[in-house]
This record gives structure tokens, sequence and C-alpha cells, in this order.
């Protein structure tokens, strides 16, 4: 009777301390926290647009569930994000008109907190942030692209207008150049094969080669004098 009594009473004594075990796991696995930080406003002009700042101001924390947990700011900018499990959410300050940066906040099964910057291009890659969390806008969200202007830069770097321009430029400035003497010193000491001792005249060849031929060179009018100077001399 007594070794019956012994093992009831450790029964009920392992019995007590399971049953107190799972009542510890089940309070640690529903305890919740609150996120907490500020975020700062940026530069506005009157208290009327800051009202509106914060009024167009949301705090999204997600979860890896496809869960959304949703604050808003108070009047100091300040925040506060109720009933949050332990694990890892992604922050984020929601506005309209202004970009804030995302920030991973991870919690632990003791309530410890851990903020750090969200890099989407190294996923590895850790920068801690102070916690409470302290948010600063960075840009403003830009939903239109600016339409570019015209410039007379455009207009005169073109190939078109290059190509008539350039030409233009070459007449007006060879026919200086020919007749500077030291220009033309220095083209006869350079003795460039087949020209001889005769020049060429560069505005006329600049003027056949844009007129398309129009014109008929010396040679064609030289020879035509010559025929012309035979046959007078057969009919004599």
């Amino acid at each position: 009777m007594k070794n019956f009594l012994i093992i009831l009473l450790i029964s009920l004594v392992c019995v007590s301390k399971t049953f107190s075990q799972d009542t510890d796991i089940e309070e640690s696995s529903t305890n919740e926290y609150q996120v907490e930080g500020k975020v700062f406003a940026p530069e506005l002009a009157s208290d009327e647009n800051y009202k509106n700042w914060v009024q167009n101001t949301d705090i999204l924390l997600h979860t890896g569930n496809s869960g959304i947990f949703k604050g808003f700011l108070k009047s100091d900018g300040s925040f506060v994000i109720n009933k949050v499990p332990s694990g890892s959410f992604i922050l984020e300050v929601h506005n309209p008109d202004y970009v804030y940066e995302q920030v991973r906040v991870e919690i632990n099964n003791k309530g410890k907190f851990r903020a750090r910057k969200v890099s989407h291009i190294q996923p590895s890659q850790v920068i801690q942030l102070p916690y409470p969390l302290k948010l600063k806008a960075m840009t403003t969200f830009r939903y239109f692209q600016q339409r570019e202007q015209w410039k007379i830069t455009d207009f005169l770097f073109s190939p078109m207008v290059l190509m008539m321009i350039l030409p233009l430029v070459l007449l007006v400035l060879l026919p200086k150049i020919m007749n500077d003497p030291e220009a033309k010193k220095e083209l006869e000491n350079m003795q460039l094969p087949g020209l001889g001792s005769e020049m060429p005249d560069m505005s006329e060849m600049l003027s056949k080669f844009l007129g398309g031929g129009t014109s008929a060179p010396k040679q064609q009018v030289q020879q035509s004098e010559r025929s012309k100077n035979k046959k007078r001399s057969n009919n004599n």
C-alpha cells in the first residue's frame, strides 16, 4: 500500500511539471511586443503642410506570411505598433510624396530588438541601426519624367547642319590661306608629286566639286584650243 502511494505521488509530480512546462511554452509563444520609433518630417513650409504629412504617412510592418501590421504617426512624428510577435519584419514608411528607407526589425523570443538596413543587392550585409528607430526622408517621388527642352547646341551639332556649314567655312578660309605668302612657300617646298611647279587653285577645285562639275576644267579648254589651231594650220 505504501509503495502504491509513493508511485502515485511521483506520477502526480511528473504530471504537474510537464503541465507547467507546456504552459510556459504557450505563454512564451504568445508573447507580444511593441515596435516603436520616430519619423522626422522633411522641411515643410507651413503647419498645414506638416499636418497633411502626418495624416498621409502610414507605418507598415510586413511579415513573412504576407501579413501586415499597420501603425499611424502621432503629432510629434512618433509611432507604436502593438501586438507584434517575435520574428523578422520589414518596416516601411508609406508616404505619397517622400521616399523613406526600409528597415528590417528582428525580435527574438526573449524580447530583444535588432534593426538593420535592407539591402536588396547584398542581402547578407548587416548594417545595424539604433533602436527605437529614427527615420528620415531620402528623396521625393517623381511620378512624371521631365520633358527635354530644346537647345541651340542640339541644332548646331546636328549632322545635317555640320555638312552644310563646313564646306562654306572651307570656301571662305582657303582663299585667305592661299593668298598668304608664307603658306604658299610652305606648299611649294612640299613638292607634291604630279603637280610640278604649278600650284592648283583650291577655290576653283572646291567650286567644281560642290558645283557637280558644271564648269569645264583647264585641260579640256586647252585641248579644244589646240585642236582648233591644228585645223586652221591644215586648212592653210
